[in-house]
């Protein structure tokens, strides 16, 4: 046996530990892992004083094992990464291999120097580790590859961000790393094979089949000198490992410590969640005016950011050609974080024990020069960008939080708004319509209000839309006869019946919203209401996960839930076919928002001669309608319409109706039909108007028009 190493026999396969390494080779190769590892401690040591630098308190510890089931699940297992074939597999071969690498690497290196470890490395064992090993490592080469041919040739538009060229430079040397750690592992592995196999007899070595088949490349290279290309190759093996371990906090392979972390530190809060603002009495400023008034959880949001592209990629804001990029907000707060948390930090340090520290005042503005004002107001919402992103970053609090600020400390926002808000304060409705003309649509039908008759089991949230809009009324009309003909116990408030509040609170308007939610709760609360349906997902949300903020704690439905129970039960019958091709809109605030997808198709499906196809945007994928986050009462003048680019997906399978489940989006899609000309062959209805024409019973009369018909949409 050659070069002192272990004589194995049959049955004790396996290999030497730093073969052809000789003192004091891996002493200076430990002298070196521990300098870089000191250098990658340092940079995670630099970064954990930005992160503890800046940014209000949160609590993101509590419910720690659905943390670890998260974490599980989308670290781990990559779940979330997945949904998306192409880079899904690719980050999911570079991961899984890279894990397993590691992993075999660590006892390969020290297994035979760890006295409480079994020696069972030699053998069968051996054989099964070194083909797993070569398995992943194969498999990280593969994710390399796919990684180059995405990055450098197909050049996706989400990697890069508009205006804003991203860099190539720190993903080349990421590959680069990842690349030659695999490649020269494989080319040591074969340099010591040839010289394992044809001088010193091993007969296993095509368990290592990737070593195994370069190594027969070697055929007529002298041992001696494969001995010295191995040195040298296993020299250069080990710095780019040792490259690597130091490059991670200073590069984009800090995100393997930071995407883990955030999954783990993701808000468990109900979809769309917002946190209201508390005592506005004694506050001295409202929302985000600069990086000091975000968390420090949402500040670590865009530090843990990807750069994916995948919230670019589904922000319909972005697609129409509005300036505001999910990603691009992100990487904008991170770049102003690195330039504002080192002066924090060196005001801090200057600061003698017991002083309160002179921070510098930040020289530049957070909303308006860091993040544009367009940027901030393009947003509608609608959650696609949350729905998508591997690391659980939450977008959207985060814009309505800077809205905050402009509407509530500088008055600064649309003129749309302005007077929606005005209409809001005075007679509690976005058009300004006198509260008495709420239930105008509703003594001819027999429906009561709780003054009348506060006996009953629900109360129906009629809403603005329904309340003051023409085409809403239709709505609303329909559903409360589909109500009384199922011989459901209901009955609505009337003109004690105020806004929700949705539009104000995710304008921007929180104490307006506040104001709003408080009046409706204490007239809900004095008829000791207990159930409340919806016709609109907007009110729907709100009542249901931020009335509890001020006391307001119903069972709230949509309307849909409503109608796919009464249809499962029987108590209503769908005898009258329909015809053409139907499709279905889901609305942003109920699906993404509250995962109603399944009741509305159920619907549908049961109305006889019923033929559904689905928009090439569906269920969680499906494209918003353009009017959520207060964007229903602002002109749409960047871009191309958001509500046409939906439209044209109903046109594009050929779609004669649009089912809806929204008053907004109902708007928005007949306003897309009008838009492209297909009055004559195309039309929108609320699924409670199909489900009341399918009983056969007559068509819902049109209301008379109010000014609700000019609404702004």
């Amino acid at each position: 046996m050659a070069h002192g190493a272990e004589v194995y026999t049959v049955g004790h396969e396996g290999r030497e530990v730093f073969w052809n390494a000789p003192f004091p080779s891996e002493i200076i190769l430990y002298i070196f892992a521990g300098i870089a590892i000191a250098i990658s401690v340092y940079g995670f040591y630099r970064r954990w004083k930005m992160w503890r630098a800046i940014g209000l308190p949160e609590n993101r510890a509590d419910r720690p094992w659905e943390r670890i089931k998260s974490l599980l699940l989308n670290s781990v297992l990559q779940i979330k990464t997945f949904k998306e074939a192409y880079p899904g597999i690719m980050h999911g071969l570079i991961f899984f291999g890279f894990f397993v690498l590691i992993w075999g690497a660590a006892f390969d290196a020290t297994h035979f120097h760890l006295p409480f470890l079994v020696p069972f490395f030699p053998g069968t064992f051996y054989l099964w580790f070194s083909f797993t090993l070569e398995v992943f490592g194969l498999a990280v080469l593969a994710g390399v590859v796919l990684a180059v041919w995405r990055r450098y040739i197909q050049k996706p538009e989400r990697l890069e961000y508009r205006g804003k060229p991203d860099t190539l430079a720190d993903d080349a040397i990421i590959l680069l790393l990842i690349g030659g750690i695999i490649i020269t592992g494989f080319l040591l592995e074969a340099l010591r094979l040839h010289v394992n196999v044809n001088e010193d007899g091993y007969t296993w070595g095509a368990w290592s089949f990737v070593g195994y088949a370069l190594s027969k490349t070697l055929v007529g290279v002298s041992y001696n000198t494969t001995e010295i290309i191995h040195k040298w190759t296993w020299w250069i093996h080990a710095f780019i490992a040792f490259g690597f371990i130091a490059y991670i906090p200073y590069s984009k392979l800090i995100h393997m410590v930071l995407a883990p972390a955030n999954q783990y530190m993701r808000s468990l809060k109900p979809a769309g969640y917002l946190e209201p603002i508390a005592d506005f009495e004694n506050a001295e400023s409202f929302g985000v005016g600069q990086l000091e008034d975000f968390t420090w959880k949402q500040i670590f949001n865009s530090d843990a950011c990807l750069k994916c592209g995948r919230c670019q990629d589904v922000c319909p804001a972005y697609l129409s050609g509005k300036p505001l990029s999910p990603k691009k907000l992100h990487q904008d707060i991170k770049e102003y974080w690195l330039e504002r948390a080192p002066v924090v930090i060196a005001a801090k340090s200057a600061a003698n024990e017991g002083e309160e520290p002179v921070i510098p005042e930040p020289e530049k503005v957070m909303v308006g020069e860091v993040i544009a004002l367009d940027e901030l107001w393009a947003c509608t919402n609608c959650m696609a960008c949350m729905e998508v992103c591997p690391v659980f970053n939450e977008h959207v609090p985060m814009i309505v939080g800077m809205r905050q600020y402009k509407v509530l400390m500088e008055a600064d926002f649309s003129p749309e708004l302005q007077l929606t808000y005005r209409n809001m304060e005075n007679n509690s409705n976005p058009w300004g319509i006198g509260a008495h003309l709420r239930s105008d649509w509703a003594p001819e039908l027999g429906v009561k209000t709780l003054a009348e008759d506060p006996d009953v089991e629900y109360l129906y949230y009629v809403g603005c839309s329904g309340s003051f809009d023409d085409r809403g009324k239709k709505v609303a009309v329909a559903f409360a006869k589909i109500l009384k003909e199922a011989g459901v116990s209901f009955g609505i408030l009337g003109e004690e019946e105020g806004c929700c509040g949705d539009s104000a609170m995710r304008g921007g308007n929180e104490y307006l919203s506040q104001t709003l939610m408080q009046m409706n709760i204490d007239v809900m609360n004095k008829y000791g209401v207990k159930k409340i349906i919806c016709t609109c997902p907007h009110g729907y949300n709100t009542l249901k996960k931020d009335y509890p903020h001020f006391g307001g704690n119903y069972e709230v439905y949509h309307h849909t839930e409503i109608l796919a129970d009464l249809i499962a039960q029987g108590k209503i019958k769908l005898k009258k076919p329909v015809e053409g091709l139907f499709t279905y809109h889901d609305s942003c605030f109920l699906g993404r928002y509250n995962n109603i997808y399944k009741q509305p198709r159920e619907i549908l499906a049961a109305v006889p001669g019923m033929k559904l196809s689905e928009m090439a945007s569906n269920h969680e994928k499906s494209f918003c309608c353009g009017a959520g986050g207060a964007r229903m009462w602002m002109e749409e003048d960047i871009g191309e319409r958001i509500n046409d680019m939906r439209t044209d997906q109903a046109i594009e399978i050929k779609a004669d109706t649009i089912a809806v489940g929204c008053p907004f989006c109902l708007t928005m899609m007949e306003d897309g039909i009008k838009d492209r000309e297909k009055e004559e062959m195309m039309t929108a209805l609320d699924i409670a108007e199909i489900v009341w024409n399918a009983m056969g019973m007559e068509e819902t009369e049109k209301p008379e028009e109010t000014p609700g018909e000019e609404a702004q949409a």
